[in-house]
């Protein structure tokens, strides 16, 4: 089951946050068709949050068609993205990885890894990507 965690510096709303997380393990397979999501009960105990924060955010995800409410039993994941990129992933994670533990060696901290992929990611040429 995923379990939620708020970055209150991250200047993304809570809600936000919780629907970010849930996409994010439906693209890397952490969440399936038929997954359980954690009742509001729940998260509100596990992160201190809100019930109506929670309940948006899993709204939105329902209205994006990939979770269901089914009253009195929870909220399950209904749609997924493509599972074909599964495989592919575990092989780019093992590089990124070593990427990050490189990172570490040469003296970089968390953030400035952070940084520096985020930098990368977004203001690379496209053209290099494909």
């Amino acid at each position: 089951m995923i379990e939620f965690r708020l970055n209150s510096n991250s200047g993304v709303s809570p809600y936000q946050q919780i629907v970010q997380q849930v996409k994010s393990a439906l693209r890397l397979g952490r969440l399936r068709v038929g997954d359980q999501l954690p009742t509001v009960k729940h998260v509100v105990g596990k992160i201190a949050i809100n019930p109506n924060t929670v309940l948006k955010a899993y709204r939105e995800l329902e209205h994006e068609g990939l979770v269901a409410a089914r009253p009195g039993i929870g909220t399950f994941v209904v749609n997924s993205y493509d599972e074909t990129t599964y495989a592919a992933q575990r092989t780019l994670r093992r590089s990124l990885e070593v990427w990050i533990e490189k990172a570490r060696r040469a003296g970089l901290d968390d953030e400035s890894i952070e940084a520096l992929f985020v930098d990368t990611f977004l203001f690379s040429p496209k053209e290099l990507v494909r």
